[in-house]
């Protein structure tokens, strides 16, 4: 609706522009200007509802700028780091964990020797 608007505000201005300029009020090269002007505002506007009625969508579907994106993966990065660096210092005791392992093998061995003597 407010684009038929535009185009009717368009359609009258041009009109008086044109009735003006036969009359010898206006020149062609004033009507030329009048023109771009209300042309170049025409975008600038429309540019602006476009940008905001993306944005709402956006918004409202869940999505995240690029920029808290990649915040967010930096973050990631970081706590990945974090984690592997901790299993790092974890495995050092796994080492402790299959020499007692042995022991309990060695143990089972003696106490078989011993059911069969």
């Amino acid at each position: 609706m407010k684009a038929v608007f535009m185009a009717n505000d368009l359609f009258a201005s041009l009109r008086t522009y044109l009735n003006k300029v036969s009359e010898g009020e206006r020149t062609p090269a004033e009507l030329a200007a009048a023109l771009n002007t209300w042309v170049k505002q025409s975008g600038d506007v429309l540019k602006s509802k476009i940008d905001e009625e993306v944005h709402n969508t956006v918004t409202r579907m869940g999505f995240i700028k690029r920029e808290e994106f990649d915040e967010l993966k930096a973050e990631l990065e970081e706590i990945r780091k974090s984690l592997t660096s901790q299993s790092a210092v974890k495995s050092k005791p796994s080492v402790k964990k299959s020499a007692s392992t042995k022991k309990s093998t060695v143990k089972k061995s003696t106490s078989q020797k011993k059911r069969k003597a």
